[in-house]
């Protein structure tokens, strides 16, 4: 299976497909679509919307999913098999305080205001 995971490198929905990944033992290419405005373009211009977690299995791009829906997906298309293991991170969850005050202290951008 070829996984291509356009994901944020703090974000609880991304945080989510990374679970899935990991409960299934799934490599995927983890495309960082914050720090490289390429990798955002091409989410764009593969999925038709600007939205992320965009997940890309085998040709099918999955738009604007949660951990949750990409398991789903993987399941009801039998490329996964049922498992009692359970996800290490919660897969159907937006960022906490925590991680959007990360994002904050990591940005590279200022605000400049001309007046």
């Amino acid at each position: 299976m070829n996984i291509k995971a356009y994901l944020k490198p703090w974000c609880g929905w991304s945080n989510g497909v990374r679970a899935v990944m990991r409960k299934y033992d799934l490599p995927f290419e983890d495309i960082d679509i914050i720090n490289n405005r390429d990798n955002y373009a091409e989410m764009v211009a593969k999925s038709g919307q600007p939205l992320s977690p965009c997940v890309e299995i085998d040709g099918v791009m999955l738009a604007d999913v949660s951990g949750e829906e990409v398991e789903n997906y993987l399941l009801a298309n039998n490329l996964v098999k049922p498992t009692a293991i359970t996800a290490d991170a919660p897969t159907n969850s937006g960022c906490s305080d925590e991680e959007h005050a990360r994002q904050s202290e990591t940005a590279t951008t200022r605000t400049i205001r001309f007046f």
